[in-house]
């Protein structure tokens, strides 16, 4: 598992709570936040599947 994988999955799991409390406390900039941090991570975990992928590939 790439290092980028685990930054992104640790920052979407930031967001849903980041999310979560804006949605509770009708904050609607940090529900906003949230989703942005949501997004973040899951286009950083997806990088980070893309060299994990690449760096087997040049492995073989």
């Amino acid at each position: 598992m790439h290092k980028d994988e685990i930054k992104g999955t640790a920052k979407q799991a930031r967001g849903n709570v980041k999310e979560a409390i804006g949605k509770a406390t009708g904050d609607r900039k940090l529900q906003a936040d949230g989703a942005a941090d949501k997004v973040e991570g899951s286009v950083q975990k997806a990088a980070g599947k893309v060299k994990e992928a690449a760096r087997d590939a040049l492995k073989r």
